[in-house]
């Protein structure tokens, strides 16, 4: 099986950051669009974790955004031994909630589990990206700042290209802020006063 190399996906991922921003413009994101741009000193701090399943995943990606510059949170877990996955998406969606870290990213054997639980978590807008194309549109359309991927789904280059790219999109703003803002307003509906 022929495997895509860092370069080539270097390559890939300037090309369609660059054919994106040649497309559409870029209006400035909404104030009132929550985590719409971290704060400098936490724009490149970044929350992850993983249940036993996306283990060796997790060791790999938290290499990769270290050799990207990245200052990374590693919530867990610590080893391939049976642990619950909600535990650690929590973990990591609460590091977002509290601004200890930027953005997050979630991992588990398929990526679903953990962006529900992460979900839950609010000011959180959890995105499970398979390819290039749903890692542009969650942070230009959704502004999501969790990422979350399956790990028996998706090769270490896969990886790397979906989080090249998810943490390259800007957030569009515009019409898109309005309705990040509708998403905001119905978890404010479900949420405890006080």
């Amino acid at each position: 099986m022929n495997y895509i190399s860092d370069t080539d996906i270097r390559n890939i991922v300037e090309k369609v950051i660059a054919q994106t921003a040649a497309l559409s413009p870029q209006p400035a994101p909404s104030a009132s669009a929550q985590g719409a741009d971290c704060a400098a000193d936490l724009k490149r701090t970044i929350a992850v974790g993983s249940d036993h399943g996306g283990f060796e995943m997790k060791n790999s990606v938290i290499a990769y955004l270290k050799e990207l510059g990245h200052t990374v949170i590693d919530c867990g877990t610590h080893s391939t031994e049976s642990v619950d996955y909600p535990d650690f998406a929590f973990a990591v969606a609460d590091q977002v909630r509290q601004g200890h870290a930027c953005r997050g990213i979630v991992i588990d054997a398929a990526g679903i589990g953990s962006c529900m639980a992460a979900n839950k978590v609010p000011g959180v807008r959890a995105a499970m990206c398979v390819d290039y194309a749903t890692a542009s549109n969650s942070r230009e359309h959704n502004d999501a700042n969790v990422l979350s991927l399956g790990a028996g789904l998706l090769g270490i280059n896969q990886v790397k290209l979906i989080i090249k790219t998810w943490l390259d999109t800007a957030f569009a703003g515009g019409r898109h802020a309005r309705r990040v803002d509708k998403i905001t307003e119905i978890e404010k509906k479900f949420m405890k006063e006080g």
